[in-house]
């Protein structure tokens, strides 16, 4: 049987979601997003928001994009072989905010709608998507309030789904190769087709309504917390984790790349300070061992 899929509805959430976050975040911060709109000459475009030395906000970048082509990269292929020799169209929004202060966790929200369609067949689609959070200087009940808020959105669809997401988050979002999460996890999830098109689709949309729910409050807590070049310049070393993910496992940004797509805008996610320090430790009983050991690892919040 033929699924029904709508995607221009699909396409006119994602856009009124960026443009909801982008006023939620300036109301916060005090300043506004540059728009940048652009065109893909394979086929596409979207529009990156940046906003960059906020008082908040150290960077905060949220794209819409909407890409079409006529053939898939090799790191779709790959997992999807089903889709070979077929048009497609990928749309999401994504977000990565990386904060000044260090008591105030970065965080990655990604919702995204992929369809496939080949003459004379059924097109080929389904959604993804996830949110997580990435602290610095960790306080259990801002890890708890993120996870509860996830927790809860999920459950009116299936109580199911979140221990599975928070499992297929904590499994996605560790650094292979040092065996160590990037944060405190969240829900991921990625070729979700269950039940129809309309279910998909409603729960795609109380994942993006829950975002500012799950962590303005955290920001709003934390942002005026005091700190010291130390605790900055931890912060420092730990988005070094952020940018090896992103550049060598994440699949948003090898599908971007791969895809010839717009590299200002993959890369929007990258913290604009960095550090790396050659084989440091954490002092023991320091508040940053303490994100090592009673954080990092997986363990259920809620």
């Amino acid at each position: 049987m033929t699924i029904e899929i709508n995607k221009n509805v699909v396409k006119d959430y994602l856009t009124s979601l960026q443009a909801e976050i982008i006023e939620s975040l300036q109301l916060v911060d005090g300043e506004n997003f540059l728009i940048d709109s652009w065109q893909r000459k394979e086929g596409g475009g979207g529009t990156t928001s940046i906003l960059e030395g906020g008082n908040v906000f150290e960077r905060a970048g949220i794209g819409y994009s909407c890409v079409t082509g006529s053939k898939l990269p090799k790191s779709a292929t790959d997992t999807h072989p089903q889709v070979v020799n077929r048009k497609w169209e990928a749309m999401g929004v994504s977000l990565v905010f990386h904060p000044h202060n260090p008591f105030v966790p970065t965080v990655h929200m990604n919702v995204r709608f992929f369809v496939a369609s080949k003459p004379g067949e059924a097109d080929i689609w389904w959604f993804g998507g996830g949110i997580d959070l990435t602290p610095y200087y960790t306080f259990v009940e801002d890890v708890i309030h993120f996870h509860r808020t996830l927790k809860n959105t999920l459950d009116p669809f299936d109580k199911k789904l979140y221990p599975i997401f928070k499992r297929n988050c904590d499994d996605y979002f560790l650094l292979k190769h040092r065996n160590e999460a990037r944060g405190v996890g969240g829900i991921f999830f990625d070729d979700f087709t269950d039940n129809n098109f309309k279910y998909c689709f409603e729960l795609i949309k109380a994942i993006g309504s829950s975002f500012t729910k799950a962590y303005l409050p955290i920001v709003q807590k934390r942002k005026d917390n005091k700190f010291s070049n130390k605790e900055r310049d931890f912060q420092l070393y730990r988005r070094s984790r952020y940018v090896e993910f992103n550049l060598l496992q994440d699949r948003g940004t090898l599908f971007g790349i791969q895809s010839k797509g717009r590299v200002e805008s993959i890369l929007m996610s990258m913290p604009p300070l960095v550090k790396w320090s050659y084989d440091w430790k954490a002092k023991k009983g320091s508040p940053e061992e303490k994100l090592y050991t009673d954080f990092l690892p997986p363990k259920d919040w809620v």
